[in-house]
């Protein structure tokens, strides 16, 4: 049974970027990342003027029967043919990815945190924070070069959903995670102590034993030693 990883936390905190860095780190062989952006309701239907208008930052712009549907498939070791979402078009692409866990899954998405039934599929549950002036500018930048979004509406959606819904949604979901790393600047430990804990993840998923119920002392002086040594070498 492969291990999952949920790592929520607001737009542009970081999700992404941190969990490529740590697993490059440790072996991508290891490890399964998908994103919970794929799972956006199929909008074929919707006129794109009406797509345009939908606030994608709430939890009904989700499918979410399809989300757990499929990360229970993968906790369970089974293959699935994942939708492919395009940002450009706010709606999904008619093209799907196979996907086969390996020993880790990780889950990543502003959303990872927020339904009770997927967090109970996690095995670890991690929430990335960053100060709101921080993920803006990441965000402000991503979207007009990566989507191509002009600057009047990545302002005006940042204002009217993203900031809105950060706080009355995604931030609440913190309170399920067993781990909370800052990653506001360059140069902060946020990839060296997810690198300890994933590595710790792996262990587990590796060594035979039955880690269902985890320890009080998941994140011990033993695993906060380690990243403080790394981040001195």
């Amino acid at each position: 049974m492969a291990r999952i990883i949920l790592v929520g936390g607001g737009s542009s905190s970081g999700k992404s970027y941190i969990t490529k860095k740590v697993i490059e780190r440790i072996g991508e062989e290891n490890f399964t990342r998908i994103t919970i952006d794929d799972f956006y309701k199929d909008q074929t239907e919707v006129p794109m003027e009406e797509r345009i208008k939908v606030n994608y930052d709430h939890p009904k712009a989700f499918d979410w029967k399809l989300m757990r549907s499929q990360i229970l498939d993968l906790k369970n070791d089974k293959p699935i043919d994942k939708p492919v979402y395009d940002f450009t078009i706010h709606n999904r692409t008619n093209k799907t990815e196979h996907i086969v866990p390996k020993k880790i899954v990780v889950v990543e998405g502003i959303m990872a945190l927020v339904d009770r039934q997927l967090r109970e599929y996690g095995d670890l549950k991690v929430f990335i924070t960053a100060t709101p002036e921080v993920r803006f500018l990441r965000r402000f930048i991503r979207d007009h070069q990566e989507r191509g979004r002009s600057y009047e509406n990545i302002v005006n959606q940042y204002i009217k959903t993203v900031a809105p819904m950060y706080e009355e949604v995604v931030a609440p979901s913190a309170d399920y995670a067993d781990l909370i790393v800052n990653n506001d600047g360059i140069q902060n430990l946020a990839i060296e102590v997810l690198t300890c804990v994933f590595e710790d993840q792996l262990r587990k998923a590796t060594d035979g034993k039955d880690h269902r119920v985890a320890p009080s002392n998941e994140f011990s002086e033993d695993i906060l030693n380690k990243v403080f040594q790394n981040s001195t070498k």
